[in-house]
């Protein structure tokens, strides 16, 4: 496939790229500072952001797939993801390309019926932001036109740098529901996310859907 990928310098986004050109795909990687990408021959670097429409159009107009591997909070300059969502999902109609964004985790249900994790009153308030940004994304993207296929896959709650773990080569998926292990952690490492994402791209098994994976 030509994947083009929105926030190829990020967590989960670098890694993403890595198990891409692993498969063997051609990449476009997007991000604001190109720098710290390693040269690769299937991959092309591109500066810039998801919110400048004429890269948008350019970068996507012959890909099999876009990726969204970018904060939903508030950048620097203010624009938040939630804001490029309307161009993407033109894109999307007019060039037939597939979406998936690595999601968030707050939006998930805690049990069958709710609530969502970001609505328990546990919740961090400093996570708070880009969780009810992340969630917002996804309510625009179930209110697309029917013939945009895109997915929206979401961590489970530990996720992150913070949490990096190893690559086991395997994960658990399951639906709208937090995943979370026999022990009660619900955790997944970068490169096991990373599989888990490509995995999707290639065999399309959610249309239109959110899904999760976790150990």
């Amino acid at each position: 496939m030509r994947i083009v990928l929105f926030g190829a310098t990020g967590y989960a986004g670098g890694r993403i790229l890595s198990e891409a050109l692993a498969r063997g795909h051609e990449v476009v990687g997007v991000a604001r500072d190109v720098s710290r990408l390693a040269p690769h021959p299937r991959l092309t670097a591109r500066a810039g952001s998801l919110h400048d429409p004429d890269l948008l159009r350019e970068v996507t107009r012959d890909a099999d797939a876009v990726v969204i591997a970018t904060p939903g909070r508030p950048l620097e300059g203010g624009e938040k993801l939630l804001d490029a969502v309307p161009g993407l999902l033109a894109a999307a109609r007019a060039d037939g390309f597939r979406l998936g964004v690595v999601g968030g985790a707050a939006s998930l249900l805690v049990a069958e019926g709710g609530p969502r994790l970001l609505d328990t009153p546990g919740f961090p308030a400093e996570f708070a932001v880009e969780a009810t940004a992340h969630a917002k994304v996804l309510d625009a993207l179930r209110a697309a036109p029917e013939e945009v296929d895109w997915f929206y896959l979401s961590p489970p709650a530990e996720f992150g740098a913070h949490v990096p773990g190893e690559r086991t080569g395997r994960y658990r998926a399951g639906g709208d529901v937090l995943l979370s292990d026999a022990d009660g952690r619900s955790t997944i490492g970068g490169d096991d996310y990373a599989l888990a994402f490509v995995d999707e791209l290639e065999a399309r098994r959610h249309h239109r859907a959110r899904f999760t994976v976790a150990y």
